[in-house]
């Protein structure tokens, strides 16, 4: 008996014995969304052993001089003829104009290839144009985004016939059809497998002649632009019961190319995503008959829906939602920061108070880590990457960050946020947070079961493989799979260990770093964390099983860990791909010690937790022997990053770019704000000799010999300009009816009870 027979007969056979009783079979469903997507930096993090130099040389994202003029010409247009104010609270739609604009200008066809009319733009400029869109309107950024993302043209590019493209695809393009896509359905949100909605293979009359084809019932909710829609992406789940394709009964998820018009569809109601009046309603079908060359890709993508839906969200959740929430966080960041220095109390900017400097702080972190992590992002996406771990990362953290950074700027402006009206230039965006959270995969699942979850299956040098040889029927097959890949994982995790170890023992300082990085110390401290991951998520994995599904806080955290990682990645190779600006570096030592605290936290509440106790003394022992280090930003770190908002400065720009300011509105609260922020800070030195004469008054100032004329004019509309931007808006009661009516008439009912009595 030769060394490999003994090895696989005498010590693998048993371990294959164990692990297939703790480890459950991956079912065809697991299998699909598994295998969507790609593996990339996902994997690297996952071996513990990621080369930086590799990160470091991905090129940033970038636009093509044709994306760039896109972006100059009809985007910005698009921004000025949209008033987001009217849009929600009169029109409740993107007036007709603004529609046919968005059609002449192919703003629905972004992604389509030149070839069939659509515009060709990369990944990149899909989301520089949602992220500038939705600095201007919430709606007009959603309206642009789902075509472009979830709608029937990607699924149409990557899974279509021939002749569905050459159809569809030019009229998509030109916005002659207008596309949704309809996945959820009454019982099935998060679990979107569970979908009730059927298709039956059966015979049926098409255009005067019987053919083959499939018989529909479905009801979906949540249908982003399906009032308005002329065509869905419809799925369903697909079923033949007289077996008339030769494939059995159970033929599985399906999509279908589904125009609106087709008898026994009902379209055109309205849901109202918390009063922001993008397109959103229910789709009802009731016996609808089509032929089988409706099936999108036709039969032989027949029971491939669900493959289909993986792979659109690998790459859709990486743009949609974090372009969104890019541009949030950034808008939050620079209108807070000027409203907290134009904004006095006490005589006092509020900005310069250290209570207020601390969300100033994280808001200001939050738009660079965001826009760092979209970026990179980004240029794997226009790379050939479809990384769908990373998609989960970004889509859950991007509209995290973001939330948190609406919060805060709500909190700073306090009552000015609050008020409704055309003055306010927050609300919007405030309301429409929950959306982000919910849709594409509700954070709570995207968190606790996607990112860790999925991860460590699909990201993981051999889980996978060992999964698959576990579930293989052929049990001679499977055990010999394993035998090879169960020996290389236990020689990867004692390497794995060892860098622990070392890396571990010296805190971090022999930890590797990208030759030449201009902040080694960071690069050396996300090896020593990295490398402690991959040991825990082994000895979870090890411990648990397949009982880890069901530990979702400890999957959760797990997933922040590989969370932090790939973000504080990306701040890092942002910092050196725009040339290791000094006045950067407080940014990123502040979002480095936060991302660290947040990664202490995270492993300490899996090694409390973890039920081998053995295991979680084995990690602390070898790579955190003296505790995981939780540093804290300074008061004076965190006063240096409010500061950054609250100056005009190269730096404030280049960490808020890109966004709709209110150019070619006459009236725009943005554009009002600016315009005190920017007079604020130029009259700064004439205020000082106010408060340094103990004169309030400007014109007192003025006839004391204080000031110059010069400067009591540049004071005078300095104090306009500030009245104009801290005033809210008041409505007369006639303006708010009938909700005004009804609550007047309910008091003077009130009124006649009570004279009654």
């Amino acid at each position: 008996m030769d060394f490999r027979t003994f090895r696989r007969e005498r010590l693998t056979a048993p371990i294959f014995k164990w692990a297939s009783k703790i480890m459950p079979p991956i079912s065809e469903t697991e299998r699909e969304a598994i295998n969507a997507g790609t593996v990339w930096w996902d994997g690297a993090l996952f071996s513990g052993n990621p080369d930086w130099n590799e990160l470091l040389r991905m090129p940033p994202a970038k636009l093509s001089p044709e994306e760039q003029a896109f972006m100059d010409g009809p985007v910005r247009e698009l921004c000025a003829i949209v008033d987001d104010w009217t849009l929600n609270f009169r029109d409740r739609d993107l007036p007709k104009h603004v529609w046919d604009f968005m059609r002449e200008k192919k703003f629905f066809g972004m992604i389509i290839p030149k070839k069939y009319g659509g515009l060709g733009f990369s990944n990149t400029a899909h989301s520089e144009v949602v992220r500038t869109l939705s600095s201007a309107s919430v709606v007009a950024g959603v309206t642009v985004m789902v075509p472009n993302s979830l709608g029937p043209g990607e699924l149409l590019m990557h899974f279509g016939t021939e002749e569905q493209r050459d159809y569809w695809l030019p009229r998509l393009a030109d916005g002659r059809e207008i596309p949704c896509f309809g996945l959820t359905s009454l019982q099935a949100g998060s679990d979107a497998a569970a979908m009730t909605d059927t298709g039956v293979v059966e015979y049926g009359m098409w255009k005067g002649e019987r053919v083959l084809g499939v018989r529909l019932n479905f009801h979906k909710r949540y249908i982003t632009l399906g009032p308005v829609a002329t065509v869905m992406g419809l799925a369903f789940k697909m079923r033949d019961p007289e077996n008339l394709l030769g494939r059995g009964e159970e033929l599985g998820i399906t999509v279908a190319l589904l125009p609106t018009d087709t008898p026994g569809v009902s379209h055109g109601e309205r849901h109202i995503p918390l009063f922001t009046f993008f397109q959103n309603g229910p789709l009802y079908g009731k016996d609808v008959f089509v032929p089988l060359d409706h099936i999108l890709g036709g039969e032989k993508q027949i029971g491939q829906g669900w493959t289909m839906l993986m792979t659109a969200l690998a790459a859709g959740r990486s743009i949609s939602l974090p372009s969104q929430s890019a541009a949030s966080a950034a808008m939050a960041a620079r209108a807070t920061g000027a409203y907290a220095r134009v904004r006095s109390q006490f005589n006092v900017p509020i900005g310069f108070f250290e209570g207020v400097q601390v969300p100033l702080a994280e808001i200001a972190g939050n738009a660079y880590l965001i826009d760092a992590a979209r970026r990179l992002t980004l240029s794997a996406l226009d790379h050939g990457h479809r990384p769908s771990v990373l998609s989960a990362i970004m889509k859950y953290h991007a509209t995290e960050r973001m939330r948190r950074s609406m919060t805060h700027a709500m909190d700073v402006h306090g009552g000015k946020g609050i008020i409704e009206g055309p003055r306010n230039y927050l609300a919007s965006g405030y309301r429409s947070v929950p959306i982000g959270i919910t849709v594409e995969g509700a954070n709570i699942l995207t968190r606790n079961l996607m990112i860790f979850g999925q991860g460590a299956i699909r990201s993981h040098p051999f889980m996978l493989k060992e999964l698959m040889a576990l579930s293989d029927e052929d049990k001679e097959r499977g055990l010999e799979a394993f035998d090879e890949t169960f020996w290389s994982h236990l020689g990867h995790a004692v390497k794995t260990a060892g860098r622990a170890f070392v890396r571990g023992w010296s805190g971090g300082l022999l930890g590797p770093a990208p030759k030449g990085a201009a902040m080694p110390r960071y690069w050396k401290r996300l090896s020593r964390h990295t490398a402690a991951f991959a040991l825990t998520a082994d000895l979870a994995l090890l411990t648990l099983g397949g009982a880890l599904k069901r530990k979702e806080m400890i999957s959760a955290r797990l997933g922040d860990i590989l969370a932090e990682l790939y973000l504080l990645g990306a701040v890092l190779k942002r910092f050196e791909d725009e040339g290791r600006r000094p006045e950067d570096r407080p940014i990123v030592s502040y979002l480095m010690q936060q991302g660290e605290s947040r990664i202490a936290t995270a492993f300490r509440g899996v090694l409390s937790n973890l039920p081998a106790r053995w295991a979680a003394f084995l990690v602390r022992f070898v790579a955190y022997p003296f505790g995981v280090p939780d540093p804290v930003p300074s008061d004076r770190l965190i006063t240096r990053l409010a500061e950054i908002l609250m100056k005009p400065s190269v730096q404030r720009d280049r960490l808020t770019p890109g966004l709709y300011l209110g150019e070619g509105h006459a009236e725009h609260p943005i554009k009002d704000l600016e315009e005190a922020f920017q007079l604020v800070t130029e009259a700064a030195p004439a205020e000082k000799k106010l408060r340094e004469a103990r004169i309030r008054d400007v014109e007192e100032a003025f006839s004391k010999g204080v000031i110059s004329a010069g400067e009591r004019d540049l004071l005078t509309r300095m104090a306009e300009a500030v009245e104009k931007v801290v005033a809210v808006d008041a409505f007369p009661m006639e303006d708010i009816s009938p909700i005004a009516e009804q609550h007047l008439k309910s008091a003077e009912e009130r009124r006649q009870e009570q004279a009654a009595e």
